[in-house]
């Protein structure tokens, strides 16, 4: 692993969770004694190069000055977006202003909502877009038979799933390539659902490195108990 290259890792943490059905935003949920978000940034805190984690947060944020990560020399936030764009490009910027950051300096976007990621794919992500110069994002193949669906809940077709993928997270790209991808996203009107769609968009390159499953994004009340179980055999392995 080089440790040359400068890092910087963002966490868009602005949404509310909607999905979850829980008083405060799925990110603030209890987790592993902590929250869902200080586990996944304790993770990302093991990072060695990483120097410094921007975390976007909604201006209505009432729980991150709870949070054990408030005073932490490497942990800063910035104000979040309307969409998750937005936040990304929030923290870029402000990694960008209030550091020694340059536009080659690279930069890995984590989901606030994803803490069970493993650190030895993370390394292995970093020394994939170190060594091939390019972006790239952890991703599993898709396993499911997928059907495509009408209106009326009725299956109109099965999909070909051999060339499907499922994007996780971390997203790793160059500063300025992220930045550039996003502004010009915003710019045509193009949604946006991640950072690589953004760089595909843009006509930059992006590679995939096989994940693991148990990387899940906590999205349903019931991911939480599978995060727990998930997180206490990481520990015990």
């Amino acid at each position: 692993m080089s440790n040359s290259e400068a890092l910087w890792a963002v966490v868009p943490a602005a949404g509310i969770g909607s999905r979850m059905g829980a008083e405060s935003p799925k990110q603030y949920l209890p987790l592993a004694g902590s929250t869902v978000l200080e586990v996944t940034l304790e993770k990302l805190l093991q990072v060695e190069q990483v120097e410094g984690i921007v975390v976007a947060i909604s201006a209505n944020d009432i729980y991150w000055q709870k949070t054990s990560l408030v005073n932490h020399p490497k942990v800063f936030i910035c104000l979040g977006g309307k969409e998750r764009s937005g936040s990304v490009l929030n923290a870029l910027k402000f990694v960008k202003e209030k550091s020694t950051a340059g536009d080659s300096t690279w930069v890995m976007v984590h989901d606030a909502a994803r803490p069970c990621v493993a650190l030895e794919k993370i390394n292995a992500q970093l020394n994939l877009s170190y060594s091939e110069n390019c972006g790239s994002i952890l991703a599993a193949p898709v396993a499911d038979t997928l059907k495509l669906v009408n209106q009326g809940n009725l299956i109109s077709a099965t999909v070909d799933r051999s060339k499907l993928w499922q994007a996780h997270t971390p997203q790793v790209f160059r500063l300025a390539k992220l930045r550039s991808a996003l502004e010009y996203c915003a710019e045509k009107g193009y949604a946006v659902t991640d950072e690589a769609s953004a760089v595909e968009r843009s006509g930059g390159r992006v590679m995939i490195l096989a994940d693991r499953r148990d990387n899940i994004k906590i999205t349903l009340p019931e991911d939480l108990a599978w995060a727990e179980f998930i997180l206490k055999n990481q520990s015990d392995s």
